[in-house]
């Protein structure tokens, strides 16, 4: 994809991975639209990092969770842009044990409302405009949460609705890859651990011991986190040089899924 001119939506762009998405978008010619509702203390530097650029962009405010102001966040960015080419379906909720103990069915709901729900009813609203592009993108954003669940050292960062929750989004990147196709193409990049999900730069991340930091690290078998940069360089492949991919998850965790256990050294055999 050619990307001079083209129009993306970024859910969650006023910090982290939305933010870092935004302004690497913005710098190869991409027009940006990006969404917060939370974090409000982080917007000014959002505004101003974004004008800083010098380029055309609209940040809308918007409660995703609610989806009778999708069609009016939609609106927006048509009228604003007149079309759309490129959807980051970036946003989520994930209660961290270690932060907030055992579930309630508020934090439940809150969970399934924003990484499923709002993805998908965000995704309806933009399909009809993305099927307008001549070379249109989706790139949904989860969680290595739905293989490893609340198990072995990531025990303290995902609970069980989270890991349930990012396990149903790639039924939703297969089902939206059949819709969209041909002209829209629909992947999916699934996260380990990253500095501003589930590492350094969090809240959680400060509640855990050494000893359980180390052990995430450990059964990673590139033994360090994500930095932002890892995910840009991802998403600017799958959106520029990878024309033949769609329906396909990419798992970018450092080796975290297959790590922990060595590889026992060949045995001689019997012959």
């Amino acid at each position: 994809m050619k990307l001079n001119n083209k129009v993306a939506l970024v859910l969650g762009g006023i910090k982290g991975i939305g933010k870092a998405l935004g302004l690497a978008l913005i710098n190869e010619g991409v027009k940006v639209a990006l969404t917060y509702y939370d974090w409000g203390e982080s917007l000014e530097e959002m505004k101003q990092d974004f004008a800083d650029t010098g380029k055309d962009h609209l940040i809308i405010k918007v409660n995703l969770r609610n989806t009778d102001e999708i069609s009016g966040m939609m609106e927006q960015v048509i009228d604003h842009f007149g079309r759309l080419d490129i959807l980051i379906n970036n946003i989520e909720r994930g209660g961290w044990p270690v932060v907030h103990g055992a579930y309630t069915c508020e934090q439940w709901d809150l969970e399934m409302e924003t990484t499923l729900k709002a993805k998908k009813w965000v995704f309806e609203a933009a399909l009809p405009w993305l099927k307008k592009s001549d070379d249109a993108c989706v790139i949904n954003f989860s969680s290595i949460a739905g293989i490893v669940g609340r198990s072995g050292p990531a025990s303290y960062i995902f609970n069980e609705g989270y890991s349930l929750a990012n396990r149903g989004v790639s039924l939703l990147t297969e089902t939206w890859a059949r819709l969209g196709a041909p002209g829209v193409r629909v992947n999916e990049i699934m996260l380990g651990f990253f500095e501003t999900r589930h590492a350094e730069k969090t809240r959680g991340w400060g509640l855990l011991t050494d000893a359980q930091k180390q052990a995430l690290v450990d059964h990673t078998l590139l033994k360090r986190t994500g930095k932002i940069k890892d995910m840009v360089q991802a998403v600017c492949f799958i959106i520029k040089d990878a024309p033949f991919m769609t329906g396909s998850v990419i798992r970018l965790d450092g080796g975290y899924c297959i790590g922990g256990d060595l590889v026992a050294p060949m045995p001689q055999g019997i012959e």
